[in-house]
């Protein structure tokens, strides 16, 4: 659906280039919601505006549905980009327009009959859930409706991309949870395949379907969000899964209990359950689990969970449960024994 090849981005300012993007691919396919990740300064915005060339690269190619949108004439590529939706995190909003203007407005534009106009506009105020406020400006509006507008203006093009600049970023907790919602709305009920950037662990929990991690211009990490994020290689995409699972222990703590057995810290996904194989641990083995800390959060539609346990007895029974847990497909990484100079376990 849409495939960045060896894409590098270089500004020349007045202080010298700047290398936004370096050799970066990515493919994106039809119907999933694509995340990427970073913090600021990683590249993101750049990376995403280079899908419709609001940014053209200064190397590499960038295609959408196979055709190569770096070769395209000035028109052709105008009418590529009626099939890629955008929303940012600002909203860019008319402001002295009416919600039913803003989205009829582009429409106008794009030379559709004034019947058509008002079909679509009313269709995709419902599929947000504003239908009610038509007629306001955006000043009469909260963020979230603000956002929701800026969307029903995305899709009222009927595109078959959405690319999301950071669009929750300036929303607070529970109006970022609602767009999400909706965003996984339209993917699920039109079909929209969605690329969105983000710099928040949470948007990619909750409805990403693979992910890129980046860092200084370049794709660092790539893959499923449950492989990226439960076996996380990179330090960057290692900070974000820890931003996740704060397990801060006392030093104290550690100090004392490594006299008796190994910290570990146990991640489980899906159906595997932390509790009941630790029940078995104890009953198989002359091993005693005690639970130290633990979270469990959702890939999407995937439980993930993380569990800081002190498992007592001797090495030799401490090895056997390690290996009885490896094979119930829990996954095992932890403090050694009598090794106590990281006291942060994740």
């Amino acid at each position: 659906m849409i495939k960045l090849q060896n894409v590098s981005k270089t500004f020349v300012t007045k202080k010298g280039k700047v290398e936004a993007l370096k050799n970066v691919s990515l493919e994106v396919k039809k119907g999933e919601i694509f995340g990427v990740i970073g913090y600021s300064g990683a590249g993101k915005s750049t990376l995403i505006r280079t899908v419709n060339l609001l940014e053209k690269p200064s190397e590499g190619t960038v295609s959408v549905n196979g055709t190569e949108l770096t070769k395209l004439s000035p028109n052709k590529l105008s009418a590529s980009r009626k099939k890629i939706g955008m929303i940012f995190q600002g909203f860019n909003l008319l402001k002295t327009a009416t919600v039913y203007e803003n989205i009829s407005i582009p429409l106008r534009l794009s030379g559709l009959p004034k019947a058509e106009i008002d079909n679509r506009v009313k269709k995709y105020l419902s599929i947000v859930g504003i239908e009610s406020k038509s007629d306001s400006y955006p000043s009469q509006l909260s963020g979230g409706q603000k956002q929701r507008v800026a969307i029903a203006r995305a899709i009222a093009h009927e595109p078959e991309i959405l690319l999301s600049d950071e669009a929750t970023s300036a929303l607070d907790p529970d109006t970022t949870e609602a767009i999400l919602d909706l965003l996984l709305k339209i993917n699920e009920e039109l079909g929209i395949t969605i690329l969105l950037i983000t710099h928040e662990m949470k948007v990619i929990q909750k409805i990403c379907d693979r992910v890129a991690v980046m860092e200084n211009g370049e794709v660092v990490e790539n893959g499923s969000v449950l492989d990226v994020f439960t076996a996380p290689r990179h330090e960057t995409t290692k900070r974000f899964v820890n931003s996740i699972f704060h397990h801060q222990l006392p030093e104290a703590l550690l100090t004392k209990l490594k006299e008796t057995g190994s910290i570990v810290s146990l991640s489980f996904v899906d159906n595997t359950s932390g509790e009941p194989t630790l029940a078995l641990v104890s009953k198989k083995f002359n091993v005693f689990p005690n639970i130290l800390s633990g979270t469990i959060t959702q890939l999407k539609d995937v439980p993930y969970g993380k569990l800081i346990v002190h498992l007592q007895g001797d090495d030799s029974e401490i090895d056997r449960a390690v290996e009885f847990l490896e094979q119930q497909h829990v996954l095992v990484e932890g403090v050694k024994r009598n090794d106590v100079k990281n006291k942060r376990i994740s």
